[in-house]
């Protein structure tokens, strides 16, 4: 577990250094901003059934500050959702875009802020979470998307808790 945290951190700083070294691509015709609405299953794995819960979430995605490197089309994100049991986490990281046509693959990854409130402790305020992200577009400047993502924090919770969560989101997204 911990070997996979540190090819997470090794593949995270590579990313954001080649972004220093990477040309900016011309972002000339691009404006705006990309808003995500997403809603979904929080703890889908939950074997006994009492952990999960209804998550509904934002992501903000600024698309004039992509950039192009050698391994894909990175950028900054933000964003953060709440459980119907009062969990909620904040986010802020770096999404990787590629597309095939009108189809995207969008992985992502971001350390956060969580809280448990009434829902599953997860063992600590620090967690990371990593996602993968289909969309396809539909509209001009619009996306619909189905996402998989894993909420965990390298054992360093509470006497090494990590429980982790997975989590399947359905999204709207929309540049404005």
């Amino acid at each position: 577990m911990k070997n996979s945290f540190c090819n997470k951190i090794f593949l995270v700083l590579t990313l954001i250094l080649s972004t220093f070294v990477a040309k900016a691509e011309d972002n000339e015709n691009i404006s705006g901003h990309k808003y995500d609405f997403y809603a979904g299953i929080f703890d889908t794995i939950d074997k006994e059934g009492d952990e999960k819960a209804t998550l509904y979430g934002f992501e903000h995605n600024n698309p004039i500050l992509f950039r192009d490197t050698f391994v894909g089309k990175f950028s900054p994100i933000s964003g953060g959702f709440i459980t119907d049991k009062s969990s909620i986490y904040l986010y802020t990281g770096v999404q990787a875009q590629y597309g095939i046509g009108p189809m995207k693959i969008l992985p992502s990854f971001a350390p956060g802020y969580y809280n448990a409130g009434n829902g599953k402790d997860l063992g600590s305020a620090l967690e990371f979470k990593s996602e993968i992200k289909l969309a396809y577009d539909v509209l001009k400047n619009s996306q619909i998307g189905f996402s998989y993502s894993h909420i965990s924090n390298n054992d360093w919770g509470e006497n090494g808790k990590n429980p982790g969560v997975n989590n399947k989101t359905i999204s709207f997204s929309k540049n404005f």
